[in-house]
């Protein structure tokens, strides 16, 4: 592969004008990349086809794609991966990613077509998406570690203190995977936070960390339906929310039994599901 394409930063400086009590100063500033990010899936000897497209923040971009597929329940585990590259007969180099698949790994083309339009967005979900979740896209959730109460309203300011992009941008996402002691495992960050999530989910797949049940995963803003979604096929138990869950987030967790907690900033928190898991 040549690198002649321009490989997208997760930054970009832009110059902007200041205006405070009346006064106009230029500066120069930066801004969070968005740039699409389209994934493709093969298997075997099938050719690719693609599956989606997300507006992201380069970065992480394998990490994406891959977890994109276990949160869609498609992949299972590492070993059903084969390969993950960039598309070097896209125009867009780097904003073209294909997941190869072994050759015995089941795709649905018509189900994935029907899941990948539900979203928060459009507000196609309910029980029956919960149920998909529980029979398709995850194994039980694991009882998990107890987390001391005073550990959990920490989080996000432990997640804050990595957030490298946040710090130049002040536009990023952020979701950080902890230990029950608050230890951080992994943090990404992307103008989405769902993206952060797979990133996160892709990370521990490739390095064969899935189920993953003794960990905390932390979202900078609210706790949504796909946030769970993606929880529960990685396996976690727990989720701590910056800011305010939906009522389908906190349907889904007192359904798979995962913990949820919301609003977890200034010394305190919320909790809608799984209360056993908080010291």
């Amino acid at each position: 592969m040549t690198d002649t394409a321009r490989r997208p930063g997760a930054t970009v400086p832009v110059r902007a004008t200041t205006v405070r009590e009346g006064r106009h100063d230029e500066r120069s500033d930066r801004v969070a990349t968005e740039e699409p990010l389209e994934i493709r899936i093969a298997r075997g000897a099938d050719a690719d086809f693609p599956l989606a497209v997300t507006m992201r923040t380069p970065g992480n971009d394998f990490e994406l794609a891959v977890g994109l597929l276990v949160s869609e329940g498609i992949v299972r585990s590492g070993d059903d991966v084969v390969s993950v590259r960039y598309c070097s007969e896209a125009e867009q180099l780097y904003n073209v990613v294909t997941v190869q698949l072994r050759g015995d790994v089941t795709i649905d083309r018509a189900h994935l077509a029907r899941n990948l339009t539900m979203s928060s967005a459009c507000g196609v979900c309910g029980k029956a998406s919960i149920d998909a979740i529980r029979t398709e896209a995850c194994a039980p959730i694991a009882p998990g570690p107890v987390v001391d109460g005073d550990v959990v309203a920490a989080l996000p300011h432990r997640l804050r203190e990595h957030q490298r992009l946040f710090e130049s941008t002040g536009g990023l996402h952020a979701a950080g995977l902890f230990d029950a002691t608050g230890g951080l495992a992994f943090v990404r960050e992307d103008v989405g936070r769902h993206n952060a999530v797979d990133k996160i989910v892709g990370a521990l797949c490739m390095q064969g960390l899935l189920p993953v049940s003794d960990r905390v995963l932390v979202v900078s803003g609210r706790a949504s339906f796909e946030i769970m979604q993606k929880a529960a096929a990685a396996g976690i138990g727990f989720v701590a929310a910056v800011g305010a869950p939906s009522s389908l987030a906190v349907q889904t967790a007192q359904e798979l039994g995962i913990t949820l907690c919301g609003f977890v900033r200034d010394g305190g928190f919320n909790m809608y599901a799984g209360q056993q898991r908080v010291g």
